[in-house]
């Protein structure tokens, strides 16, 4: 383990303020989560003399460890769970798994178990899978159109992704490219501009009970339910990795996803970067550098943004009036509440009894996708209701978060508002926490027997704590369109001024191509304006 994770990330000042202060940097990245740290890690690689300055004590942002709980033995990862989208480029450039990152693949991949005591599995063995949707009776028919909907999604991902251009990688493709990429197949083209992803269930299959078992891959941190347009380019989004050589999967990293944010600090570290924790910016003076909320100024020929757009523009001194009001209008409402729980023992589920298996899988529990639906307008309306839970149980193949014989689950959950039509947070925290437990409960009686610590985090929780406007973990919604050329570029209109996080193609979630991609324009432009004969 390097220093950085033992420390889990509270790395602190390396040396005083003053003494950073009195440096001209190259460049300094504003925020210390895994896409800022990436971005020094590649300009530090390149030469440059980088400064990342995080608010909080600790690196990592929402990919960070924490200690939450009264028996502090417990380390968990707050507002990211699994990872699928870390790019093998930056993971092998950056030489990852030397610096501790390591990765079970859940197996099954998705688990989703029903009222009625039976239950779909998402195998990496596909006639595992295949014999799980005979044991269910599916018909013969929605068999073959569950293959067909995977394939599809998954000829999307290789063609966008593994064929030519990778399409993740530098600039975002215009439409018309992606159009060509896709040979203009009507089908692929509403999959990633327009249809919702009860639109494309249903194109596939009848049972209803498919359909309930997979809608939620694509409403996943979307503020909106599986029948509103956009949420099948949710679903494209989290099937475009390839995690482990294995494809669009998901797995659970070795100590918790955090590992990844301080693998990555520790390069960037061991390029020469300066990592800085509890430092908050107050003030962004491009070409300049920036002002801390002590009042030091810090001189930097680029800043490379990590926090949200809307934290830009509180921190920026200026901003040219039409790019204001893009940055003004991006989206950023979420329906998403974290809950992560200690546990005395793992959940007992009615679909799998005497089994411990599902402790690897990643499980979706749900009323369906009818429910679903309603759950987002009442969200809608300001309203808490659940209608999607998505579990993970890092201790299912990781027991070194938790003290011996003891567990980690966690939800991710929807929906709830940022804002509460009735009362506020501080009065109903509780009552949402209980929908989750009582969703829990429904599919593993005696779950709340078991419960030995828990938190709640809605929308507000997690914009104070991790500093994400509206409490939105991707930096802005993901619907189409605030994707692909709708994306924001690591490039802006105001001159030395980049953005490196998640509001940056190719989108939200542990990805760091964000990072990388930012680094490079930076190193680019830094080549264009040199000198002749530099």
């Amino acid at each position: 383990m390097n220093e950085i994770a033992a420390k889990l990330g509270e790395v602190g000042l390396p040396q005083p303020i003053k003494e950073l202060a009195a440096k001209d940097w190259d460049a300094v990245i504003v925020g210390g989560g895994h896409n800022g740290l990436t971005a020094a890690a590649y300009l530090a690689k390149a030469g440059q003399s980088v400064l990342v300055l995080e608010r909080r004590e600790r690196l990592g942002g929402a990919c960070t460890l924490e200690r939450p709980f009264p028996d502090e033995r417990y380390s968990v990862s707050p507002c990211a769970y699994v990872v699928g989208l870390l790019d093998e480029l930056v993971i092998k450039e950056l030489q990852l798994r030397q610096r501790g990152f390591e990765c079970y693949v859940a197996d099954p991949n998705l688990w989703v178990p029903f009222e009625d005591g039976t239950s779909f599995g998402q195998w990496l063995d596909d006639d595992k899978t295949q014999r799980s949707l005979e044991e269910l009776k599916v018909s013969k028919r929605d068999i073959e159109g569950y293959w067909a909907y995977e394939h599809l999604f998954d000829e999307i991902r290789k063609r966008l992704r593994t064929r030519g251009r990778d399409t993740w990688v530098g600039e975002t493709p215009t439409r018309e490219e992606i159009e060509d990429l896709l040979h203009g197949e009507q089908a692929m083209l509403d999959v990633v501009f327009s249809a919702s992803i009860a639109e494309v269930l249903d194109d596939h299959m009848h049972d209803q009970r498919l359909k309930d078992a997979l809608f939620g891959q694509g409403v996943i941190a979307a503020y909106g339910g599986p029948k509103d347009p956009g949420t099948a380019s949710i679903k494209l989004m989290h099937y475009q990795g390839d995690l482990e050589g294995q494809g669009p999967v998901w797995g659970y990293v070795k100590g918790g996803m955090g590992m990844i944010s301080f693998a990555i600090a520790d390069a960037a570290q061991d390029a020469g970067a300066t990592l800085a924790a509890g430092v908050p910016v107050a003030e962004i003076l491009p070409g300049q550098g920036v002002r801390l909320e002590d009042g030091t100024f810090i001189r930097a020929r680029a800043i490379l943004c990590n926090a949200d757009p809307k934290v830009a523009l509180n921190l920026l001194t200026e901003v040219p009036g039409d790019y204001r009001a893009r940055l003004e209008a991006w989206k950023v409402r979420s329906p998403v509440v974290k809950f992560n729980a200690a546990l005395t023992a793992l959940p007992k589920w009615t679909a799998a009894p005497g089994q411990d298996w599902p402790a690897k899988a990643t499980i979706d529990l749900t009323e369906g996708l009818e429910a679903a639906q309603r759950a987002f307008e009442a969200c809608d309306r300001g309203e808490p209701a659940v209608g999607f839970g998505e579990i993970y149980i890092q201790t299912g193949y990781d027991p070194t978060p938790a003290p011996q014989e003891r567990h980690l689950l966690s939800v991710f959950g929807q929906y709830a508002p940022y804002t509460l039509a009735h009362g506020d947070w501080n009065t109903r925290r509780e009552e949402v926490a209980q929908q989750f437990i009582g969703l829990i409960d429904r599919f593993a009686p005696g779950f709340r027997d078991i419960l030995e610590s828990y938190e709640v985090l809605g929308p507000p929780h997690i914009e104070e704590r991790i500093g994400l406007t509206g409490g939105n973990i991707f930096q802005g919604e993901v619907t189409p369109d605030q994707m692909w050329e709708h994306r924001l570029s690591p490039r802006t209109p105001i001159e030395g001024f980049y953005f490196c996080g998640a509001a940056t193609h190719p989108g939200g979630s542990v990805i760091a191509l964000n990072g990388r991609n930012a680094a490079m324009a930076v190193l680019a432009d830094a080549r264009v304006g040199a000198p002749a004969g530099t």
